[in-house]
């Protein structure tokens, strides 16, 4: 078994294909909501990844077949004047769980950040995600708080139309 992590480049078909597949089995996936991506977004997703100018997709690969993917977007910290970076899809086909990828891509992610000067890593877990969040536990990752007593930090969203 051949195991690869590597960052995608956007503009070669094979990773695009891989970015595209990945994501889609993950968004069908209970844990990504349970809904197939659509031929909109699949036409158009990585072009307008290529085109953020911060944003970076790492790939895994098991014997030459995708198994794994994260995507990856450049914020910024203003309490530490530094880049950050936000790690916005991380999956793995559930055939190749098991054998460490999401450990070797969040390693990926890491040396990514880092050779950006990066302060920090942060990404959203479902809190009903047990294996993602031992995972996240088992790199380093904890709840966001500033201060025990203010309480951790919540993931909120309200959505456009």
């Amino acid at each position: 078994m051949t195991l690869e992590d590597f960052q995608a480049d956007y503009h070669n078909s094979q990773h695009a294909a891989f970015i595209v597949s990945l994501l889609d089995r993950y968004a069908s996936d209970p844990m990504g909501g349970a809904e197939s991506l659509s031929d909109s977004v699949k036409q158009n997703l990585v072009a307008a990844l290529s085109n953020i100018p911060h944003a970076f997709s790492v790939l895994a690969t098991v014997d030459a077949k995708p198994a794994g993917l994260i995507n990856g977007f450049e914020g910024f910290s203003t309490f530490k004047c530094k880049p950050l970076i936000n790690i916005h899809d991380v999956t793995v086909i559930a055939e190749f769980r098991g054998l460490g990828i999401s450990q070797k891509m969040l390693d990926k992610v890491e040396e990514i950040a880092r050779s950006r000067d990066c302060c920090k890593l942060t990404l959203e877990v479902l809190n009903n995600n047990q294996p993602a969040m031992s995972a996240y536990r088992k790199f380093g990752f904890s709840d966001y708080e500033l201060d025990p007593e203010a309480g951790t930090a919540l993931f909120w969203q309200k959505k456009l139309d």
